[in-house]
Order: C-alpha cells, then sequence, then structure tokens
C-alpha cells in the first residue's frame, strides 16, 4: 500500500506512578475494547503536538508528550488504514473529563495483555511489554 494510504493518528502511554492510563471506546466504532488515547493528527501539526490536541479534547488533561515508543501500520478495510504513532506522556492535570470513552483505568503494564484492545494498540502492548 501507498504511505499516503495511511492516516496518521497518535496514541498516549499517560504513565503516572509506576501505572499507564487506558481507555475503553464507547459503542461506535470498534466499540468497547481498549486502547491507548490519541487521535488523528491534522496536516499542520507534528505527530507531539496532535497528542496534546486529542488528549485535550478526549479527556480534557493536558500532557507533556516524552519519548517515541513504535509506529505500527494498519488495515482498517479497502479504504481506510491508519500509521499509529505511540508516544510516552505525563499528565500535568488530572482533572479528567470524558468524550470519547466510556471508562478510564491506571492499569500496571504487566497486567496490560489482560485487557481486549483494539488490534493497532496490541502492538503498543507487546512494545511495552517486551513481548
Amino acid at each position: 500500500m501507498e504511505s499516503n494510504f495511511y492516516i496518521p493518528v497518535t496514541a498516549a502511554v499517560i504513565e503516572k506512578d509506576g501505572m499507564v492510563l487506558i481507555a475503553k471506546r464507547k459503542k461506535a466504532f470498534m466499540g468497547y475494547l481498549w486502547e491507548f488515547p490519541g487521535g488523528k493528527k491534522k496536516d499542520a501539526e507534528t505527530l507531539k503536538e496532535c497528542l496534546v490536541r486529542e488528549i485535550k479534547e478526549e479527556l480534557g488533561i493536558e500532557i507533556e508528550v516524552g519519548d517515541f515508543i513504535c509506529s505500527v501500520k494498519h488495515v482498517i478495510n479497502c479504504q481506510s488504514a491508519i500509521e499509529l504513532h505511540a508516544f510516552k506522556a505525563i499528565p500535568r492535570t488530572d482533572n479528567f473529563q470524558l468524550k470519547d470513552h466510556d471508562e478510564i483505568r491506571w492499569v500496571k503494564i504487566e497486567d496490560l495483555h489482560k485487557y481486549n484492545f483494539f488490534e493497532p494498540d496490541r502492538a503498543i502492548v507487546r512494545a511495552l511489554t517486551n513481548v
């Protein structure tokens, strides 16, 4: 597939007190699966700028974006594909306001495998757990 077929998407692995934040998607597309929150990049944004904006929109919090973790390409169907870019992040505020998710949880990294993640996010889990 051509590289311009892939929509650039970001994901934040938000870390606090030895735990990472995961979010359960609402019923819409890929509903009820867990993911690392984030979203689609706008043309004029860098990946890190995208992540700051998306986390503010989806969770209502400010973050500081840290190190790059991994990227993964995922074909959703014959007309849609994403390239997911994951970064570590730390919360600057903690007044969560869920807009795109039904639930959030703080989870130990070694327990991430217990959750049913959206397929591209499973690559992030593997990168974090070295599996």
